[in-house]
């Protein structure tokens, strides 16, 4: 009787939990038998494993041939086992060399003919192989993505094959390189809009702070155009950063290339989204797009329009910075501390408030379409902005506006000013009391939370608004000017 194990990985949520796969090869009746709660990906390994042995000139004894995956409580998803328990047969054959095999994790499906072929969650098998003091062994097209973590030895093979002859000292698989940055579209440019002044503003304090944004107008307003500029506003991601938000795209298997997410990730769902794709969930228990937007931006176009248990779904991850998708069996979190900015019509016509087009219901019309945003919602955006469309005439007439890469400088610094003053926080995410208010600004906030009603949430993104406009302002101090101006854009509650 042989036995063999090579580390391998399941993920719950961003996280790589080990996996032990064992391989035992005893006397008995012919058998390939796979335990330890698999999936149906995970079984028809088997068949995948026998005929890439076969493309090698290889076949399993004539024996009882055990796989377990261990821990046998922990379910087992997806065909990134089928590199490991390769690995851990041709060790239990004495192929490979069982001491020599057990210091790699191993990830990767296999094709028919003995080929690697890439499988999802790479870079984040990558540091938890780091963590353990473990090599990994993975396809060739996914050696960069896994050499980012840059602490471990990266083996990526081609093929079966090549991995044998590598381990039996008969070829040398060339260390992988990480292959750069991913390429960034070229993003819209902020001086092509003309007129919306007060928009402007709002947005360039939006991505100052990393406030939740909403804006409301009519059709061709420009709230789109407006969203579209936003990306181009905003500075780069630290290198922690990046390679957080590029282990959730290489879950998800949406990392191209193998190269790092080093721009903050825009995301814009089609409002006919499921509730599953927007906050994650499915078979698998995928990251959805607040988790997709991590550290970026999440625009939903039409918010209205999106089914209201996907609405409501928002609102824990807005608050805590993460989401949990919940099973039977466990429970997955992902991060999903992104930046919401919506838009939305006046009403579902789109006309409400032009007498000569809005429909005859108005306004009702417009109190029915808001009332699909709960106020619990509503009270966790931090600016609310109403558009008017720009009329031709001035449109021709009037100069061209800041670029994008003047407004995106004063952000960096009032970026680098928060993160100086909150230890790396951004003002959306920082506690007020380590704001310095002026005496005047916060008697003025006080009384304008009373007569506007507003709630303590609602009060603490008032005055983290106002932080962010001072910060704008190069000013240390919260003074009136700054609180009147963050009151302006804050949206009074339902009646």
């Amino acid at each position: 009787m042989t036995i063999a194990c090579v580390k391998s990985f399941a993920f719950a949520g961003i996280d790589a939990v080990p996996v032990d796969v064992e391989v035992q090869i005893a006397n008995g009746l012919p058998a390939f038998l796979l335990v330890g709660l698999a999936d149906k990906a995970v079984a028809e390994a088997r068949e995948r494993v026998r005929a890439a042995l076969t493309s090698m000139g290889l076949a399993l004894p004539p024996k009882r041939v055990l796989i377990n995956l261990a821990p046998a409580d922990l379910q087992k998803e997806g065909s990134h086992f089928d590199l490991p328990i390769a690995l851990a047969v041709l060790a239990a054959m004495d192929v490979l060399p069982r001491h020599e095999v057990s210091h790699y994790a191993a990830v990767g499906e296999l094709s028919l003919d003995g080929r690697i072929n890439p499988v999802s969650g790479v870079l984040a098998a990558a540091m938890g192989a780091s963590a353990r003091d473990l090599g990994l062994v993975c396809a060739e097209q996914q050696g960069g993505e896994a050499a980012w973590v840059g602490r471990i030895e990266v083996l990526a093979a081609p093929d079966l094959l090549s991995l044998v002859n590598h381990f039996r000292g008969q070829q040398v698989l060339s260390p992988p390189v990480p292959p750069g940055a991913a390429d960034v579209p070229r993003q819209p440019d902020l001086a092509d809009v003309k007129g919306m002044e007060t928009a402007r503003r709002a947005l360039e304090i939006a991505a100052a702070g990393a406030h939740s944004l909403m804006m409301i107008g009519p059709p061709g307003a420009g709230k789109s155009m407006l969203a579209a500029r936003l990306p181009g506003l905003l500075p780069d991601l630290s290198a922690a950063e990046a390679l957080e938000v590029s282990t959730i795209h290489s879950i998800a298997g949406l990392l191209q290339d193998g190269k790092l997410v080093t721009r903050p990730p825009f995301r814009e769902p089609h409002h006919s989204a499921s509730q599953a794709a927007i906050v994650g969930g499915g078979p698998k228990a995928k990251p959805g797009e607040v988790s997709l937007a991590h550290r970026g931006v999440l625009f939903l176009d039409e918010m209205p329009e999106l089914a209201r248990q996907s609405l409501e779904a928002l609102r824990s991850p807005i608050e805590t910075g993460r989401t949990t998708v919940s099973r039977a069996a466990a429970h997955y979190t992902y991060p999903a501390r992104f930046q919401l900015v919506a838009a939305m019509n006046p009403c579902r016509c789109g006309h409400l408030g032009d007498a000569g087009r809005e429909c005859k219901r108005a306004p009702r019309c417009g109190e029915d379409y808001l009332s699909k945003l709960s106020g619990p919602l509503l009270d966790r955006i931090d600016l609310t902005v109403e558009m008017t469309p720009v009329s031709p005439g001035e449109m021709s007439r009037a100069p061209k506006g800041e670029a994008s890469c003047v407004v995106a400088d004063r952000i960096r610094q009032c970026r680098a000013r928060q993160v100086a003053r909150q230890d790396g926080l951004c003002n959306a995410e920082a506690n007020p009391d380590r704001f310095e208010l002026d005496d005047a600004a916060r008697e003025l906030g006080e009384q304008a939370a009373d007569r506007l009603a507003l709630s303590a949430r609602g009060f603490t993104r008032m005055l983290r608004v106002s932080r962010t406009i001072a910060d704008l302002a190069g000013s240390d101090r919260v003074e009136p000017l700054h609180v009147a101006e963050a009151l302006r854009f804050r949206r009074r509650p339902a009646a």
